[in-house]
């Protein structure tokens, strides 16, 4: 009995080895929101790493984890420090407990990052910076707001 419970254990934790690291989903996350800001391709990316495009979409849905070596080589090649990928980064992952204070699951269960993480969000910030009026900001955020059935004193 003892041993079936041991088994059990033991394909729990091999099931638990084999899915992506928190750490290592966040600086994938951030190597592709990072790419996509600069409009550059997968294959571009990997051209310049020495990487197919395939390993590079491995490393940014965080399946193969980025070695210091090449985390240096990428911050070097999308122009950050390597700080950049771990910002807000998941505090469990970083071995901080939950309950901890000031704790924010910021990067698992936020939509404004996921939106801005797809090529549409990119896409609609890099235009909205560009309008120079802020009058006319403010009428879209208006204007987006009501449509979504939000009250403007949100």
């Amino acid at each position: 009995m003892a041993k079936q419970v041991k088994r059990r254990e033991e394909a729990g934790d091999e099931r638990n080895a084999r899915s992506p690291n928190p750490m290592d989903i966040h600086v994938g996350t951030r190597v592709r929101l990072r790419r996509m800001l600069l409009g550059m391709s997968q294959e571009k990316l990997g051209d310049q790493l020495g990487l197919t495009f395939q390993q590079v979409q491995k490393y940014e849905k965080g399946i193969n984890r980025i070695g210091a070596s090449r985390l240096f080589a990428l911050a070097k090649t999308l122009g950050v420090p390597i700080d950049y990928f771990f910002e807000d980064a998941p505090l469990p992952a970083l071995g901080m407990a939950e309950d901890q204070a000031g704790y924010d699951d910021k990067t698992n269960d936020n939509p404004v990052f996921d939106f801005l993480s797809t090529r549409e969000g990119l896409e609609l910030n890099k235009a909205f910076v560009k309008i120079g009026d802020p009058r006319i900001r403010k009428s879209i955020v208006e204007l987006v707001r009501s449509l979504a059935g939000e009250n403007h004193g949100n």
